[in-house]
């Protein structure tokens, strides 16, 4: 049994195929890329898994139990947690703060319950927040505003919101987007050591050198449609990828 099975996944826009009957897996433990060209519909394939988006066909398992039409908290709930390709970040909120809300979220509380709740609720969920804080090097930001981050830090602030809900799976949609090349290095360093403590981690990336270098397998997609599910070097290798995504010279 995988960690998360994605069978004949389907959503229409209208006439709009955006994503086209995609089956793909995830392994405890796995680290795999989603790659291929704006519109290939690899957000929306993010967000029907995620429960953000609605499925038109087909069907999500995970950890062997069906999820599809679930809402997203019930979802996270279970073990799954994600980023965005558009930050989330509550500016005028305390960087704890702001990774807290996923430490409460993990604990199927509302914010209401959280600070009425207990103080042993409330000791779990700074428990969480503080872990999270410390993988991501964030502790001496903790009591800042997150407006006063900066765009790099900000990335980090968002993926210690979901490492805080201590998830199986990690969603990861386009994370080193806006940075430059020594904060992308640092990033893969990150992420591929989140991935050898034992999390699973789905990825998309539009920068290759960063998905080819951590990614144990390589899902392409063009046009909604999956067209290749290999290892890196397959895929890099592979003609149909080569005309879709990377593009050939004539």
């Amino acid at each position: 049994m995988s960690l998360i099975e994605i069978e004949h996944v389907t959503r229409r826009f209208g006439g709009l195929l955006a994503v086209d009957d995609v089956t793909t897996r995830v392994e405890d433990g796995e680290l795999v890329g989603v790659i291929g060209p704006n519109g290939a519909g690899k957000t929306t394939l993010f967000n029907l898994i995620s429960g953000f988006t609605p499925l038109s066909a087909g069907a999500v398992r995970f950890k062997g139990e069906a999820i599809t039409g679930l809402k997203p908290h019930k979802i996270a709930a279970r073990g799954m947690s994600r980023t965005f390709q558009n930050l989330r970040v509550f500016p005028n909120m305390s960087v704890f703060d702001n990774v807290s809300v996923g430490a409460v979220g993990a604990m199927g509380q509302s914010a209401f319950g959280a600070v009425f709740g207990g103080a042993r609720r409330s000791d779990a969920i700074s428990a969480r927040t503080w872990a999270a804080l410390e993988r991501v090097g964030l502790t001496a930001e903790a009591e800042e505003l997150a407006a006063n981050l900066s765009y790099g830090k900000r990335k980090y602030l968002e993926i210690a919101r979901a490492l805080a809900m201590e998830p199986d799976l990690l969603i990861l949609d386009e994370p080193a987007a806006g940075l430059n090349d020594s904060e992308t290095a640092e990033l893969a360093r990150f992420i591929r050591s989140l991935n050898a403590a034992g999390m699973a981690i789905m990825l998309v990336e539009h920068d290759m050198n960063l998905v080819m270098g951590i990614c144990s397998r390589v899902v392409v997609l063009a046009s909604g449609r999956k067209i290749a599910d290999a290892e890196p070097a397959a895929v890099r290798a592979d003609p149909v990828v080569l005309e879709a995504y990377l593009g050939v010279e004539d």
